[in-house]
């Protein structure tokens, strides 16, 4: 296949344009001239004056979870809890028998209140409800739900909200959330087969021929090995396991690099602390909620090490930072040797002496470039003073730090062309940019959603680039971004196979 009359732009430094693309299987054959020697009886697809990229990455998204959301209430954008509730007046149970629904955040109501149970009982009687906040950290249920539990509520890192007699209001943070979610809102394989069936054509409709997958501790490998089985998987997905499971990975065989070209299984996943929404993130002023000590995350690097993975670390808080940070140089001399790509997912808030650490130990920055013109309200309100440190992309960069660009779905939409946006605009409205001393350069934001994640996967000699002997994953715009921001997607290859929109086009 020919891509022609158009504009390619490879994200290779060394030859970053071309004015047609030749594809040969599932690989880039080369640049302009080689059709007349490499490919015999070329399909030639007209560009019509159209811009090619590689593929667009995703580099922190909880895919199944994702998928399944877009089949729950949408409470995102809410700006009082009566709107919130008046969207869920019509609703229904959908996967386990329960009303679901998410992206609540009480911070962005007026007048500010917290939700309990008895906002919801009213509208859902007997049937469970229960539904997460924009952040994933909390979970507003009602009392059909907390009955459920039978007082079963309270565990090690988790808060559970009482009222004035001790009861519970209804809403559970940190890990008493997840547990609640893990023993009581049990979604079928088919339910989630299902939806991330639907979430893999969406996905391909907005570019993305690559995640990084964080759903690992509610089994997504194995819902993905499914799909990969059925011939239905056709992202590559770069598999995180939680961190309680290496030694049992290890065991079985299932090494940094396992899998296949479309499903390999490669990195840890732990939390130190909450999120900014929840008011959980852990800060050097001693507020927030810890999950993983220093010397716990220190000593789950040595057995990834060991094991050959390498570790993602969810840190918000500027102490939950330095504490990830401090555990990855105190085991540097494990780690390093053996090549592996550490990474702190978010890195939402440093102090100004951590910032240049990333770079100085090989440490990685997934970040998400919409969180910051997203949660610039509850920043400065929760971080007054203190946001020169927060969501430093264009300094993380500028210090020389490898920065991967993701969206955190469903926090986040799905959606990486709007998170360069969001990269080079920092902001999603019509305010000023937030903090403009770290908007990107068009260029930086498709390095950090297109290179970076394939460098963090191990796969910088496959992917991420439009070069000879590259998987021919790429994204067909209908304009040229770095013109417009505001190109859209016109169609979506993956190994020299249209997976969305195959030309001829209009």
């Amino acid at each position: 296949m020919i891509l022609e009359n158009g504009l390619i732009r490879t994200l290779d430094p060394q030859v970053p344009t071309q004015r047609a693309l030749a594809i040969a299987g599932e690989l880039v054959a080369g640049g302009v001239g080689v059709h007349e020697t490499a490919l015999a009886s070329p399909e030639v697809v007209d560009l019509g004056g159209r811009v090619v990229l590689p593929g667009l990455n995703d580099a922190h998204v909880h895919f199944p979870t994702w998928a399944l959301a877009q089949r729950e209430i949408d409470l995102d954008g809410c700006d009082s809890l009566e709107q919130a509730l008046d969207r869920l007046r019509r609703a229904r149970p959908t996967a386990g028998g329960f009303i679901r629904g998410y992206g609540w955040r009480s911070g962005d109501w007026r007048p500010a209140r917290e939700p309990t149970r008895h906002d919801l009982d009213p509208l859902t009687g007997d049937t469970p409800a229960a539904l997460i906040a924009k952040d994933y950290h909390s979970l507003w249920v009602n009392s059909a739900a907390l009955a459920l539990a039978n007082g079963d509520l309270e565990v090690a890192g988790g808060v559970v909200e009482r009222d004035e007699r001790g009861e519970p209001t209804g809403v559970l943070r940190e890990e008493a959330c997840w547990r609640f979610k893990e023993r009581h809102m049990t979604v079928s394989d088919d339910d989630y087969l299902d939806a991330m069936r639907a979430g893999i054509r969406l996905a391909h409709a907005r570019g993305v021929t690559a995640v990084h997958d964080k759903d690992g501790w509610l089994g997504a490998l194995r819902l993905f090995r499914i799909l990969e089985e059925r011939r239905q998987l056709t992202l590559r997905v770069w598999q995180s396991i939680p961190a309680d499971k290496a030694d049992e990975a290890a065991a079985v065989g299932l090494r940094s690099g396992f899998g296949s070209p479309h499903l390999r299984l490669g990195y840890l996943k732990v939390f130190m602390d909450g999120t900014l929404g929840s008011q959980t993130a852990w800060m050097l002023d001693g507020s927030g909620v810890r999950i993983t000590s220093g010397e716990e995350l220190a000593e789950i690097v040595r057995r990834g090490a060991e094991a050959g993975f390498p570790v993602a670390v969810h840190a918000i808080g500027d102490r939950a930072n330095r504490e990830a940070l401090d555990a990855f140089e105190q085991t540097r001399e494990l780690w390093q040797p053996k090549g592996l790509r550490q990474r702190i997912e978010h890195a939402q808030l440093l102090a100004p002496e951590d910032l240049p650490r990333f770079a100085a130990l090989g440490v990685a920055c997934s970040v998400q470039f919409t969180h910051a013109p997203s949660d610039r309200d509850i920043a400065d309100l929760h971080w007054a003073g203190k946001t020169d440190g927060a969501y430093a992309f264009r300094s993380l960069l500028a210090s020389g730090a490898v920065v991967a660009n993701g969206s955190d779905a469903p926090i986040e939409e799905l959606d990486p062309l709007a998170g360069v946006r969001a990269g080079v605009r920092r902001t999603i409205d019509d305010r000023p940019a937030w903090h403009p001393e770290q908007t990107l350069t068009v260029e930086q934001a498709f390095h950090s959603t297109c290179v970076a994640p394939a460098w963090l996967a191990g796969d910088e000699r496959r992917r991420g680039t439009l070069v000879p002997g590259h998987y021919a994953d790429l994204v067909v715009l209908d304009r040229d971004p770095w013109e417009d921001l505001d190109a859209e997607v016109v169609a979506t290859m993956v190994g020299g196979r249209w997976v969305h929109n195959p030309p001829p086009w209009d």
